[in-house]
């Protein structure tokens, strides 16, 4: 078996959730591989809570490598994908080939992850129907929409699926997920 994690981001991805997510893999004798739309440096962002904001703030984070580009993956390579939060999901959700990809995880029964507006790629891929998920707060009518049930637990779990509000959920959502690729098929 593979014990390759593909992690899926792009320009204005949470920096945090892609460093924390490749040093827990790691750390638990995982191979964390970034895939993103092009192979490059990728600019990724912090977004937290500021006093007397309505919304997160946006603020320039560090850096990642995408080892890979999207359409270079095959799924049969890897034991999970992760879909991190952050500002990508937004224009990776467009993306013909992700959708696809997070398909034929589906298909293979693999573990599907997604933090934060992570979400927003697992609803447009049609996945997210007759399960129940987690995600940010302001995506939870899109998963209602596309027929999943939104759930406001900090990390979520429903068969091999596993979803998490933000980065805050990192305990709960790594314990999940470790959980799942440990257990014995």
């Amino acid at each position: 078996m593979t014990r390759k994690v593909l992690l899926v981001t792009g320009d204005g991805g949470d920096s945090y959730e892609a460093l924390y997510g490749c040093q827990r893999f790691s750390e638990a004798h995982w191979e964390p591989v970034i895939a993103a739309p092009a192979r490059r440096r990728l600019h990724m962002v912090f977004h937290d809570q500021e006093p007397g904001w309505d919304t997160y703030v946006e603020r320039p984070g560090h850096s990642v490598d995408a080892h890979i580009a999207i359409t270079a993956v095959s799924a049969k390579e890897f034991a999970a994908i992760v879909i991190l939060g952050g500002r990508a999901p937004e224009y990776l959700r467009n993306d013909a080939s992700l959708l696809s990809l997070v398909r034929e995880f589906a298909a293979q029964n693999k573990c599907i992850c997604a933090i934060g507006h992570g979400i927003q790629v697992l609803v447009a891929s049609g996945i997210v129907t007759g399960r129940t998920v987690t995600g940010h707060p302001h995506v939870c009518v899109e998963v209602e929409r596309a027929g999943g049930v939104y759930s406001e637990k900090a990390a979520v779990r429903d068969g091999r699926l596993i979803t998490a509000q933000s980065w805050k959920s990192h305990p709960e959502f790594y314990r999940e997920v470790l959980a799942v690729l440990d257990a014995p098929k």
